[in-house]
């Protein structure tokens, strides 16, 4: 199955399954060298007239150097497929080559790293990272729940710049 752009618009999936429920793989690196993790974890909006993606990263994933050292990302969808995206989550990239192990290919468009398997390839351009902190948390409870050892997230905002959909 190949792949067609489509326009920011028609884009008709629900966000809150989309990331809540499907789950997303965070990829960025070169053709070279990437890593990818499971996020679970984010939204999809606009911001300065812009289509944009919030995803969340916390300081130790190796995915973060990847992200920080580049200025764009892919964000991929699947389906069916939430035992790899278990695995991906759960194994670090600087350990073993997980991408191999969970039998996912590599693709790249403009030079941004993405999944052949996935269904839908958001492509984000880094416009705004802001470090989560505790002074900010308005509800004390996330701290104790989310953040028992104080390695609260990097928020990054993407402008999203290309949506890949697999044909049907």
């Amino acid at each position: 199955m190949a792949f067609c752009e489509i326009a920011f618009r028609d884009l008709t999936e629900n966000p809150f399954s989309l990331i809540g429920d499907d789950w997303m793989l965070i990829t960025a690196g070169t053709e070279e060298k990437c890593n990818t993790m499971t996020a679970s974890w984010g939204g999809l909006g606009v911001l300065w007239n812009t289509p944009v993606a919030f995803t969340f990263i916390r300081p130790q994933r190796y995915t973060k150097e990847f992200v920080d050292a580049q200025e764009e990302y892919s964000l991929c969808f699947f389906e069916g497929m939430h035992d790899k995206l278990g695995y991906l989550g759960k194994v670090s990239g600087r350990d073993e080559d997980k991408i191999e192990k969970a039998g996912l290919t590599v693709a790249v468009e403009d030079g941004v790293p993405y999944f052949k398997e996935a269904r839908l390839v958001l492509f984000c351009r880094k416009k705004y990272r802001q470090q989560m902190t505790p002074e900010a948390m308005l509800d004390s409870d996330i701290i104790a729940k989310f953040y028992p050892q104080n390695d609260f997230h990097e928020m990054y905002v993407g402008e999203v710049t290309k949506i890949l959909k697999k044909e049907v």
